[in-house]
């Protein structure tokens, strides 16, 4: 009866643990993924780890989102092989640490300015990791308050998973 408590509580763990370290970036914020935003400036402004998303919203028919690198992000050019995301809704999990490119091919969208780089950092390796002393503060007020929300949600977890296991 007990190991079949623990297996119910680390699956509802995994489920929900990762969403609660990942960020989910809105292309554009509330603008969203059109000709009117520069997304150089906005990208500057996030940091970006492995595990979150980005969500690109636009009106379908509109625009689409395809991944580009190197010379055809630079080029606004579509590489070869490459399948569009048209759905007005796109959600891109940022999987792998690195560079990652994104791009308009509609028409001349991207060398009007719809295109997207972001530098994707390691995730955390724990949710209660503080900076290193001497280093600049967080760009935001709320990333504090987002840590710390961060922490409590692992506290309320592992505290869940042993009230299920001792129950």
């Amino acid at each position: 009866m007990a190991s079949w408590k623990i297996l119910v509580a680390l699956a509802i763990f995994a489920v929900a643990f990762p969403s609660t370290l990942a960020t989910q970036w809105i292309v554009g914020d509330s603008a969203g993924w059109v000709l009117s935003v520069n997304y150089t400036e906005w990208a500057a402004k996030q940091t970006y780890v492995v595990g979150d998303t980005l969500v690109f919203n636009y009106k379908p028919g509109t625009h689409n989102v395809i991944k580009a690198s190197g010379t055809d992000y630079d080029n606004c050019t579509e590489p070869v092989g490459a399948v569009p995301l048209v759905t007005g809704n796109d959600v891109i999990q940022l999987q792998t640490p690195g560079n990652h490119s994104y791009i308009c091919g509609i028409s001349t969208h991207c060398t009007q300015g719809m295109k997207l780089l972001i530098t994707v950092g390691e995730a955390s390796p724990s949710p209660a990791a503080s900076p290193t002393s001497g280093g600049p503060p967080p760009p935001l007020a709320a990333a504090g308050i987002i840590a710390s929300w961060k922490c409590h949600a692992w506290v309320v977890g592992v505290f869940s998973i042993l009230m299920m296991i001792m129950a």
